[in-house]
């Protein structure tokens, strides 16, 4: 369960959450919406423990996601709009993923091909040289086979073709039982057959929260 209690964030004299109160449960699939600067990222961020509140609370499971960090991520699987910089191989990414956080190298691979990622013929090539859309299928995957009971995608078919956003969404169905999915999406027609709650923010603001 994330628990989000007042929730105020500034950068500056900029205030990017205002007073966000707002929960999220095992099996809400949400699409959370709203404008470019409307404070959608910085929740999302203050949920992972990147950002310190300015006034109130993030609760993660029970855990502070600042305090208890290295246990909340644990269980979340987070894909972020724009794919890191890492300059490990693709055999390299997956094995310290394996070790790091437990999750089946094997799995990782499974999920990458349901993507239809070449990845036995890219298993040495840079993650940081695959292109947007290949490094989005292995970041899926490797969301996937976490099986973490949070997952939260930001854009995330910002940069596949509509085949592999056929393919994310068909696997999504698959995995979506017992879990909170939340997407940070502008393309509501996309996720609508799979969200029944849907978040709208702006100027740092929940303004309608719909469950459907």
């Amino acid at each position: 369960m994330i628990q989000v209690s007042n929730l105020t964030k500034k950068f500056g004299q900029h205030v990017s959450l205002d007073n966000v109160s707002i929960d999220f449960e095992k099996n809400n699939y949400i699409a959370l919406m709203g404008p470019n600067g409307a404070g959608k990222t910085t929740l999302i961020r203050s949920m992972l423990g990147y950002y310190h509140p300015d006034e109130g609370d993030v609760s993660i499971n029970g855990l502070d996601p600042i305090k208890e960090r290295t246990e909340v991520l644990k269980d979340i699987s987070f894909v972020p709009q724009l794919p890191p910089p890492i300059k490990l191989s693709l055999n390299e990414l997956m094995q310290y993923i394996q070790t790091s956080s437990d999750v089946d190298k094997e799995l990782i691979m499974h999920y990458a091909n349901e993507m239809k990622l070449d990845i036995t013929g890219n298993l040495n090539k840079s993650f940081f040289k695959l292109s947007g859309g290949m490094k989005q299928k292995m970041l899926i995957a490797i969301s996937l086979a976490k099986k973490s009971n949070i997952i939260i995608y930001d854009e995330p078919t910002a940069n596949l073709d509509p085949k592999a956003r056929d393919d994310f969404y068909r696997l999504l169905k698959q995995n979506e039982d017992e879990k909170i999915l939340l997407f940070v999406t502008h393309r509501l027609d996309e996720v609508k057959e799979i969200v029944n709650r849907q978040v709208y923010m702006d100027l740092g603001k929940v303004i309608s929260d719909e469950r459907i």
